[in-house]
């Protein structure tokens, strides 16, 4: 059911209920056409930019996304409210080994073929179809989730402009000698054929073995050592074995070469280093520099030989042994046998239990490989990555995350960038007939008779472009001059290394070739790609545990965007995010903020059918205690509020305001303004209270629009008649309190009043009263100076003037700040006797356990030499409220 429009009645504005599925679709179609979220590179209003972290065109929105966009959207819609020229940027990664794995697959399923059996153009072109037909999914989810970007500007990292800024920052690097080729280890998938980047790795516990065999002599007291390894079939590679140089048992071992037992070829030398912890197994170590990478740096420490023996494919290769061939697995097996025949095995364990890196996206062990590979030269770049952080010109939210963040890029090695891959970013490296190697830039033409080279960038290389790539790099656009540098970068804190440093790099380097388009940093510097980082932490289930498919506890965003509404999904995740921070969350929260949707839907529908309206403010002196109350609270939720959304503090903020909006504005407020608005046929009674309704919901909708675009969008158009909750300006202080003193006495009334009405209620409780039931009652308020409030507090405690010849049969002594407040009760007509004595009885017995513990402690010597004056005081005082608690309810049992 859609909103009603056309009557005279704001209420009626409002559909009977809230379904967010129908409702918000509509909503956001609006905002779109509107062209609310588009950024004009030419407007006068100060700029703030956000780019979204560009999610795979293979994916779908997992909790993390939705955690991320949702706090970027609530930033740039506040922003957009406080006046700022926002520029939310979106768009997409081609993600190379993700998508061509996909595609593959895809190919295989519907056509029975794989990539090879396509010359390269012809499978590419597969791609671009499959990425035209499916790659849009996450897209429409980020719509659903309510993101306000700038579809207008919406970018792909394979696009034409972005294929361009990639070529020329590669030649720039390449000018500069910081992009070289050179064979080195790196992360090896025979199945795909290609590198992988360390974030395609994951590591798995699996059940291995671990062997131990002799080199050398076979008898004992001949020279010989023992290693063992989880993968035997490396063996074939060893060409050193390590001890410690200040190990005892094997110093006079050191040079000793011992002939390889199944190469003829191969020699294994004893070397000493430091890396080897001699309290482990045997204190001797196997090396193969080829095929791990602690071997490799010992390998280049001590100038060992490097021969490959697993070929791309995962296959024993270049051995010249019976092995060549076998896959990895069989030539473990094989090899073992074969070395058990010498008399060379000393121990096998089985199972054994180790940590072995997987290719995320083929699901193989990835094998540790020595290949040629285009390389970064990262030392000058990371450099500057780490004095953008040091010297605050980024600032890292929480700055907790800097030790690890200098970790990272003060120990950088250089990264290998290319990829084995048909789609992605060809490199542009071309090679002449005579061994001529040429770098072509994007308005170059490759010489005659030259050949490119066949490999692709790795995915983080185009994505570390990103921030300035996006709005025109390297030409010298509008939006560059406007919204670059980015105002925040908003992603979670385990990509800081993978993507967050590469695009410091990046960033810094082509500020300094391009000045003149990417402006100039602090004090010479060079400009960085964002001012302020700020890094959330993971989604987790309620329990804490990582979600993944293998424990089954995954949660769908756009499950519970369906089933509770995009807002209660939203809320749920701004709620609970704290900086750098992980959040566990459960359906128990996605149903609780959609019980505060529905809260704050009924309220509102509640204020507008009893004359809410936003307008002028009354003069303090014409408002009620409750009124002025509820509007000191409000300046200090708002202040509040904007203080942690300044300090990106979500979880606080949106915390705050639940327990602000639920509580002490629906629970208290609204049902003392019950009290206090017009009834029928009466003028002038309570019509401030209209107006501060109505005030107080404006700002709280403003308040929340940010984590709640959509709610807050339907009510708060029908609470105005505005056009747009986006459009409105931020709240301040002139809508609350227009700088007035706090009001303390108001303050102290209300909380009074609420401690009041709170014990009569649990009195209600114990006698077993209903709800609804009105009892007589006469309470002298002005003691406390409660005599404003006094028809609230009898219409939400249910009490009513008592008749002629009232008796009461019980009384309630409320200790408030201002005075003890007695309230006597006619329960004579609605209280069981019984159990009202059983409940008295209870009471007795509980003050006279408490008499008998303080009258302990005051009658011992010890405590009151010991215990400082302060704590006997309290003792004394807990004694004293026992004794009037004994009395009390001894004489109600007389009376009853």
């Amino acid at each position: 059911m859609g909103a009603v429009t056309d009557s005279k009645n704001p209420a009626d504005r409002l559909p009977a209920s809230w379904e967010p599925t129908e409702r918000e679709p509509e909503l956001y179609e609006k905002w779109v056409e509107r062209g609310y979220f588009h950024a004009d590179a030419s407007s006068e209003k100060p700029p703030f930019s956000i780019v979204l972290p560009p999610p795979n065109i293979t994916g779908r929105l997992h909790m993390g996304h939705a955690l991320d966009h949702t706090l970027m959207d609530s930033i740039a819609r506040r922003k957009r409210m406080q006046g700022f020229e926002v520029l939310w940027l979106p768009g997409t990664d081609h993600a190379g080994i993700a998508t061509q794995t996909k595609v593959e697959a895809h190919l295989k399923e519907t056509e029975g073929k794989d990539r090879l059996d396509y010359s390269r153009e012809e499978f590419v072109e597969k791609v671009w179809e499959w990425q035209r037909e499916y790659g849009g999914t996450i897209l429409s989810q980020m719509r659903a989730l309510g993101d306000s970007v700038d579809w207008d500007r919406e970018r792909f990292t394979l696009d034409e402009g972005l294929s361009r800024a990639v070529q020329t920052i590669f030649k720039q690097l390449y000018d500069k000698g910081l992009i070289y080729r050179a064979t080195r280890l790196v992360n090896w998938s025979p199945k795909l054929r290609t590198a992988v980047s360390d974030i395609e790795v994951v590591y798995k516990d699996v059940e291995g073995e671990l062997v131990s065999f002799r080199y050398g002599s076979l008898n004992d007291d001949e020279p010989h050592l023992v290693v063992a390894t989880t993968r035997m079939e490396t063996m074939l590679g060893d060409v050193a074995i390590a001890v410690h140089p200040e190990d005892e048992r094997y110093r006079h071992l050191v040079g000793e070469r011992f002939p390889h037992p199944l190469r003829d070829d191969l020699e294994v030398e004893v070397i000493a280093d430091d890396y080897v912890d001699r309290e482990f197994g045997t204190g001797a170590v196997k090396i193969t520099p080829a095929h791990d990478p602690n071997d490799y740096a010992m390998g280049q420490r001590h100038g060992l030989e490097m021969p490959s023996v697993i070929d791309e494919t995962g296959h024993i290769a270049g051995t010249g042994t019976r092995f060549d061939g076998m896959s990895r697995e069989d030539a473990r097996v094989a090899i073992r046998e074969a070395l058990a025949e010498q008399g060379r095995i000393e121990k096998e364990e089985r199972p054994y239990v180790h940590s072995v890196g997987h290719s995320e996206r083929s699901g193989e062990p990835i094998e540790p490989r020595l290949s040629m590979q285009w390389w970064v030269k990262v030392d000058e770049l990371a450099r500057m990555a780490g004095d953008a952080i040091r010297k605050k010109d980024t600032e890292l939210i929480p700055a907790s995350l800097e030790p690890r963040y200098f970790d990272w890029v003060d120990d950088m090695h250089d990264w290998t960038i290319s990829r084995q891959l048909w789609w992605g970013h060809r490199i542009p490296i071309w090679y002449g007939p005579d061994g001529d190697v040429v770098c072509v830039g994007p308005d170059e033409e490759p010489p005659a008779g030259y050949t490119q080279d066949p490999d692709v960038l790795d995915t983080w290389f185009s994505s570390a472009l990103w921030p300035f790539s996006t709005m025109g790099w390297p030409e010298k656009t509008p939006e560059l001059a406007k919204f670059y540098p980015v105002s925040v970068m908003v992603t979670a804190y385990d990509i800081l290394f993978f993507w967050v440093a590469r695009m410091m790099m990046f960033g810094t380097f082509a500020s300094t070739t391009t000045p003149e388009i990417l402006g100039a940093g602090r004090e010479g510097r060079p400009q960085v790609p964002f001012t302020d980082l700020y890094l959330h932490g993971l989604v987790r289930d309620e329990k804490g545990r990582k979600m993944s498919k293998s424990l089954g506890n995954g949660i769908d965003p756009m499950d519970w965007a369906e089933r509770f509404g995009a807002d209660a999904l939203r809320f749920t995740l701004a709620r609970g995010a704290n900086p750098g921070t992980d959040l566990p969350v459960g359906e128990d929260h996605a149903a609780s903020s959609r019980n505060f949707v529905t809260k704050i839907f009924n309220a509102t529908k509640f204020a507008l059918l009893n004359g809410a309206h936003v307008g002028e403010l009354p003069a303090r002196d014409e408002l009620t205690d409750a009124d002025r109350w509820i509007l000191d609270r409000l300046e200090e939720v708002r202040s509040s509020v904007d203080r942690n959304l300044d300090a990106y503090q979500f979880a606080k903020a949106n915390e705050e305001l639940y327990h602000f909006t639920w509580g002490e504005f629906c629970d208290w407020y609204v049902e003392i303004a019950k009290t206090q608005i017009p009834r029928e046929g009466e003028t002038a009674r309570g019509t401030a209270t209209q107006r501060v309704l109505g005030r107080v919901l404006d700002v709280v909708l403003k308040l929340l629009h940010p984590a709640m675009p959509f709610i807050t969008e339907e009510l708060w158009c029908a609470l105005t008649g505005g056009e747009s909750v986006l459009l409105a300006p931020w709240p301040t202080a002139e809508d609350t309190t227009a700088g007035a003193p706090v009001d303390t006495d108001a303050a102290r009334h209300v909380a009074d009043a609420e401690r009041l009405i709170t014990e009569i209620r649990r009195f209600r409780a114990d006698q077993g009263l209903k709800p609804n039931q009105w009892v007589p009652a006469r309470v002298d308020l002005a003691p406390a100076g409660l005599e404003g409030l006094g028809d609230a507090i009898a219409q939400l405690a249910r009490l009513k003037e008592p008749g002629e010849g009232f008796n009461p049969t019980a009384s309630i002594e409320a200790r408030l700040e201002g005075a003890t407040v007695e309230v006597a009760l006619d329960t004579s007509e609605a209280v069981d006797k019984d159990a009202e004595r059983a409940r008295l009885a209870k009471d007795l017995k509980a003050a006279e356990k408490e008499l008998e513990t303080t009258s302990k402690k005051l009658d011992n010597p010890n405590f009151l030499a010991k215990a400082p004056a302060e704590v006997q005081d309290k003792i004394r005082e807990r004694r004293s409220v026992a004794e009037a608690e004994i009395e009390r309810i001894t004489t109600r049992l007389e009376a009853m």
